[in-house]
């Protein structure tokens, strides 16, 4: 894509901008062409891997399921929750890799793809979707299909036959989707049932209130491309409606959105705002309808909301989320891997010093965890360690590199595959991370992985003249699928969207159809151009200049000196970790730094902050870093407890690709002071349940041995195998269905007595887990595994022999992160200081770890979750237990919506 400005007349097709057309930057040497060359293609090797995978395991299958070799079918696989909403029985993944194939000029295969989806594919499935994700995946991926069809048809030469099949198939889809946009405010209901709608008993929808701001304003792509490519406005005037009514809900005197919006009264459900997940793709799309349909209004609204997330939400390099009524207040404390889009997004309106100064944090981020965890904390520790392979940072990163031609970017794309292939490359194709920190693997490959990350890699490292198209004759949508800017000459929407027809669906109201016609337009409110990278970057050096702070601050993110203050008197601060409710003079510095303790009547404390009571500037200052602290303490309370492991499957043809998640046991050998960890040949106890002397006891000596949960004490299967010349232990879990992908991790106690006579290691593996583990060892005989805190590099793994695998040759050994004390302090973002904040906490000591020696009773270990904070009045002593703790976002939402209450 290229950045644009204003044409003389609206009525001018856009023109680009020499924004893209601008210097390199020569900040060393640059990538010679062979590099480039080797790297494309290596882009495309992998891209042959991922996709054959799934044609050959998966295939008719919505996703391929990378570790076990098979397609995931909605129903047959445990659920997952939301994630499932994007999965219809349509073939989910060819259909969203339709124009990756063309752009990686794999026309052959695009042809063979097209004619299995007009075959194969039914849209008229009994089964409730996410309108959102089909909508992007499904309805943007046929309409994409569409596009290079039809390219290709115009060149002469291919696709022929084609007579517009994907097109009717889209408006099929469309029409599936038109009956959630049935409710008064025009915003979509957030599942569709495909062949009953959303009304009725056999529809199994329509009772939903809610739906995120993204789910809603991420339509009008899709839908308004849909009504030109067809001539049937119905399309574009719904998702225009949507996105009318969310603008109208904006929190005026921020100009800012919330999170989650309910679709009937319009009222903010959670008014928390970023850049990130639940809003992120409604920014994006308000930017890129006005590049595509030239209206505007558009960039109007996008402009309005751009300002006030620079002024609120971005402080550089961080993006952190806000209170729309009050959004000097922060509502987070860290940050999600979707906001990796907002520096492409930044390039695209002309922004280039913050996006380079974000894309640059997240990649020492990248560079900190192998790939950007789910979410992370201001000081840049894992938050929520899953990484779904997501493209975010991927998208960023090629425009970047469009528009400044730095060769660093090019660098950036490399690690980016580097770590791809050393990581999350499985067998079967590319595997989604369980865990950053341990290298532990999902059994999980989602369509936009083929759909995004592949395509901008390619673009990365390709030159012109290696693309079968002009890319730039064409806009990206969030899923990255490829509309043509010529629709913006298409006819377009009538301006009263009344004289549209729609059965069922209500006409729109007086105030939002004024938008259309009555709203002015603001010329303060536009930015037409943008700055030349020559004129803003005249110093070469300039955006090495802006990275080497950011990469200091990340690598070097342990805590700063102890200044020897007190608050604003000049004594050393207090820190969160040393307060004791007790102590009256911690009492005392707390009140200067005009934060106040109240006892609740379950036994816990909650501090509140009241800044314009502190004796100083200084002190009130201290008191927001203490209270921030507070919050993270309180929200590491459950990750006290064990870490998870690894088990590394290392034999042939593995080759530690294959890294399961498992559980810590509390005795036995420590395998985080191990360096090496424990590596041996696995073999099933006889018996199975390790509960008495073994067997095949000749047989176990010197390797790891398999037993099955249950009948005895861990501590007792420990012994017995141990006994026999065991070097390490795994128990796999006997609850069939069972696993970590949607089960709390398992910590293993002891049986009460001492178990410091166990010396060797113990893992738990759930039932999924554990059968990947049986199942490779009844199909290779001799499997063997590596034991270890996290997965190893393979180069270390090998010691130094040529890796197995056709492209590990650029494998390098990870860089080890720096030993950072535990009194990390996250950088306190900017905020004004007569704003509250509110931090619930226990008094009674909540570092206890909740265990069991019962092996059927023990408690689960909730990894990446948090102590669920909640109002008084709700929860009771009893809440206190590890069963009770919520996952992560739950408890976000409780301890805002308390925030809110205290402050509101």
């Amino acid at each position: 894509m290229m950045l644009w400005f204003r044409p003389a007349t609206m009525s001018t097709l856009l023109l680009p901008l020499l924004l893209l057309l601008s210097i390199v930057f020569m900040l060393g040497q640059c990538m010679s062409r062979e590099e480039k060359v080797k790297l494309r293609n290596q882009v495309v090797e992998m891209f042959d891997h991922a996709y054959s995978n799934y044609m050959d395991h998966a295939y008719p299958a919505d996703e391929l399921m990378p570790l076990t070799c098979r397609g995931r079918v909605r129903g047959l696989e445990p659920s997952r929750g939301d994630v499932d909403d994007a999965l219809g029985k349509f073939s989910l993944t060819l259909i969203d890799t339709l124009d990756t194939l063309v752009l990686l000029n794999k026309t052959t295969e695009f042809e063979a793809a097209v004619r299995r989806v007009l075959r194969d594919v039914r849209l008229d499935n009994d089964i409730v979707v996410s309108v959102f994700e089909t909508n992007i995946r499904v309805l943007g991926g046929l309409l994409g299909g569409h596009s290079m069809a039809v390219m290709l048809k115009d060149g002469g030469h291919h696709m022929q036959w084609y007579q517009d099949e994907l097109l009717h198939m889209a408006k099929d889809l469309g029409l599936r989707l038109l009956p959630a946009f049935n409710t008064s405010s025009g915003l979509p209901f957030p599942r569709v049932n495909l062949k009953y709608g959303v009304r009725g008993p056999l529809s199994r929808t329509g009772t939903e209130t809610d739906t995120c701001t993204a789910c809603a304003g991420t339509i009008i792509l899709e839908f308004a491309a849909l009504s030109r490519f067809t001539g049937d406005p119905v399309f574009e005037v719904h998702a225009r409606r949507a996105l009318d009514f969310l603008w109208e809900k904006r929190q005026r005197n921020s100009n800012l959105v919330g999170t989650t919006i309910n679709i009937h009264s319009g009222e903010w459900v959670r008014r928390d705002s970023g850049v990130g997940a639940g809003i992120d793709s409604y920014y994006e799309y308000l930017l890129k309808a006005y590049i595509l349909l030239g209206d505007d209004l558009f960039l109007q609204r996008f402009n309005i909301h751009y300002a006030s997330i620079m002024k609120y939400i971005s402080q550089p390099p961080l993006l952190l989320d806000v209170h729309i009524h009050k959004p000097l207040l922060p509502a987070r404390t860290w940050m999600d891997s979707l906001l990796a889009f907002f520096p492409g997004l930044q390039v695209l309106k002309g922004d280039i010093r913050p996006a380079i100064e974000t894309h640059e944090m997240l990649y020492q981020v990248t560079k900190k965890h192998n790939f950007l965890p789910e979410a992370f904390t201001t000081d840049f520790r894992v938050h929520w360690a899953q990484h779904p392979l997501r493209p975010e940072f991927a998208e960023s990163t090629y425009f970047l590199f469009k528009a400044t031609r730095d060769p660093y970017y090019l660098e950036v794309g490399r690690t980016v595959l580097d770590n791809l292939n050393r990581f999350a490359r499985v067998p079967c194709g590319f595997a989604a991370m369980k865990d950053v920190r341990t290298g532990s693997h999902e059994d999980r490959m989602d369509s936009f992985f083929l759909a995004e990350m592949f395509k901008y890699l390619f673009l990365l490292f390709a030159e012109e003249e290696d693309l079968p198209f002009n890319v730039e004759d064409y806009i990206f949508t969030t899923e990255a699928h490829l509309l043509p800017l010529s629709l913006s000459t298409a006819p377009r929407t009538p301006t009263h969207p009344a004289n549209a027809t729609a059965p069922s669906l209500p006409h729109l109201s007086t105030s939002v159809r004024s938008l259309w016609s009555q709203e002015e337009l603001d010329d303060s409110n536009f930015d037409w151009t943008c700055p030349n990278t020559r004129l803003l970057f005249p110093d070469p050096a300039f955006p090495r200049n802006l990275r080497d702070p950011i990469r200091s601050a990340v690598d070097k993110s342990c805590p700063r000196p102890t200044i020897q203050r007190e608050p604003g008197m000049g004594g050393p601060p207090l820190r969160a970790q040393d307060f004791m409710a007790n102590n009256p003079e911690h009492l005392e510095l707390l009140r200067r730094m005009g934060v106040t303790l109240i006892h609740l009547k379950d036994g816990r404390v909650q501090l509140v902050q009241h800044a314009a009571q502190a004796v100083s500037a200084v002190a009130a200052e201290d008191g927001m870093r203490f209270m921030q602290e507070m919050m993270e303490l309180s929200s590491q309370q459950q990750k006290e407890q064990l870490p998870p492991r690894a088990v590394q499957i290392v034999s042939h043809p593995f080759f530690g690709r294959v890294v399961l998640t498992a559980g810590p046991a509390q005795f036995g050998t420590d395998l985080s002071k191990s360096i090496t960890g424990v590596r041996g040949f696995v073999t099933v106890a006889e018996p199975y349940s390790g509960c008495a002397e073994l067997g095949n006891a000749a047989f176990v000596q010197g390797r790891i041995a398999l037993m099955q949960r249950g009948q005895c004490m861990f501590a007792e299967k420990a012994r017995h195998i141990m006994k026999a010349g065991a070097i390490g232990g795994i128990v796999i879990d006997d609850n069939e269905g069972s696993s970590s992908d949607t089960a709390p991790l398992f910590q293993m106690a002891g049986d009460g007595r001492n178990t410091d006579d166990v010396t060797l290691p113990l893992l738990f593996l759930f039932y999924k887990e554990g059968n990947i583990l049986l199942e490779a060892l009844k199909e290779y005989r001799e499997v063997e595994v590596l034991l270890s805190d996290k997965a190893r590099d393979r180069a270390s793994i090998f010691k130094g022999k040529p890796l197995p695998g056709i492209l590990l040759e650029s494998s390098s050994d990870t860089q080890e992160e720096e030993d950072c004390s535990t009194d990390q302090t996250s950088p306190a973002p900017d905020a004004a200081l007569d704003q509250s904040h509110v931090s619930p906490m226990d008094e009674s000591a909540p570092n206890n770890k909740a265990v069991t020696p019962e092996e059927d009773a023990g408690p689960a270990i909730k990894q990446n979750r948090e102590p669920e904070m909640e109002s008084a009045e709700d929860k009771d002593s009893s809440s206190k237990s590890v069963e009770s703790m919520m996952a992560d976002w739950q408890e976000d939402l409780e301890a805002f919506q308390q925030m809110e209450k205290d402050e509101l």
